[in-house]
């Protein structure tokens, strides 16, 4: 049974989420305060079952939950969402025989903060790799990498030169806190500056054979991805949603003022279509997610990628429109709508960016593979 009132506790920590918001933003400083109270409440551990010692919420239940807070504070939703698509995906990958357990049972016995560079790595990864005794030794620079100055684990990926089976990206987690590992404290940027996403630097750390659960061909499309986009992305767009939301709230709020201005219904009208729009798309990703419970084929990973470019286009046509219908008020920093519209403009970078998603998709559409001319019938499941 679920213990964590997520309804309540979004309600309770949204005010106080909202206060020094500008302050972080203009410092770029990490919302370490919050990632304290989410520990403290163990929402690092709620999706994870409570058999094995979670708080057995849904993968919809926290999309709603990081949709909420990220109306008063984006970048803790999008942080948020950055270690609970890992979860996701262990417990996916746990309930269908594949390697999670050991993984969700870290998280759940010390709220371990998990810090993924998946964003950045894609399909072809980067970094440098030499086989060592009894594993590897890895140096590489992982940017994006969200949430790092609380992470205690870092999930990432490195290729490697096998000699017999050529280029293979090694999948493994790495503890920030390893001699080998530092923050590049490079993090400066126009939206989502609270998430504090800093690169995170490899100095020929080293990877023990056991602690890589995944070793895949580094040129083409592998069927873990099916599982990584459909757990993923719809918690991540549901921290842009609540970033939508809010914007939308604000510009309505002051256009509601502007009573006689015949212009100003076109506008809220504009701006409620878009706003729709985005809730849609947000909304059919998680549908599809299904609490966990979906086919990991390719036309879910796609279904899924469709309505990220959806869901992002929308959202950040929300920001701006949001920013027309409030009218000159809006263009004032201190009013509450110019960090929101920086904000959603990073919901375009996460994978897949709207070119490469279509490419993906209309290659689907053709019967090819996604990335490279081979068949697509073999990327049907996870492997």
């Amino acid at each position: 049974m679920t213990t964590i009132d997520l309804q309540r506790l979004a309600a309770d920590l949204g005010p106080k989420f909202a206060d020094g918001g500008a302050q972080r933003d203009e410092n770029a400083e990490f919302v370490a305060g919050h990632y304290d109270v989410l520990k403290q409440n163990k929402l690092f551990s709620a999706m994870i079952p409570a058999a094995y010692g979670g708080g057995g919420v849904g993968h919809s239940k926290i999309a709603r939950f990081i949709r909420e807070i990220a109306k008063s504070s984006p970048s803790t939703g999008l942080a948020l969402s950055m270690h609970q698509h890992l979860v996701a995906a262990a417990i996916f990958n746990d309930k269908n025989g594949k390697p999670g357990r050991k993984l969700l049972d870290r998280v759940a016995a010390d709220e371990t903060i998990l810090v993924s560079t998946g964003a950045n790595d894609w399909l072809e990864s980067n970094g440098d790799v030499k086989r060592a005794d009894g594993g590897f030794r890895v140096s590489a620079r992982k940017p994006f990498a969200s949430g790092s100055p609380a992470g205690n684990l870092l999930v990432t990926s490195a290729p490697y030169e096998d000699p017999e089976k050529g280029w293979q990206v090694l999948h493994f987690p790495v503890p920030l806190s390893a001699d080998g590992v530092s923050l590049a404290d490079d993090w400066d940027t126009i939206g989502m500056r609270a998430t504090c996403s800093q690169t995170v630097i490899l100095d020929d750390e080293f990877v023990p054979d056991e602690a890589i659960p995944l070793k895949r061909p580094r040129n083409g499309y592998h069927p873990a991805f099916n599982v990584i986009l459909t757990v993923a992305l719809p918690l991540i767009m549901s921290a842009y949603l609540g970033v939508a939301e809010a914007a939308a709230a604000v510009a309505t709020r002051q256009a509601s003022r502007r009573t006689g201005d015949e212009v100003a219904p076109y506008l809220a009208g504009e701006l409620t279509n878009l706003l729709t729009t985005a809730q849609l798309a947000v909304a059919d990703m998680v549908a599809i997610a299904n609490d966990l419970d979906f086919d990991p084929t390719l036309e879910t990973a796609n279904a899924v990628a469709v309505r990220k470019t959806i869901a992002a286009n929308a959202i950040i046509a929300t920001a701006e429109k949001a920013l027309e219908t409030a009218g000159g008020a809006g263009f004032f920093r201190g009013f509450g709508l110019e960090q929101l519209v920086r904000d959603a403009h990073a919901a375009q970078f996460h994978p897949m960016q709207e070119k490469r998603q279509h490419r993906f998709s209309g290659r689907i559409a053709l019967g090819l593979d996604p990335v490279q001319d081979a068949p697509a019938q073999s990327l049907q499941s996870a492997a």
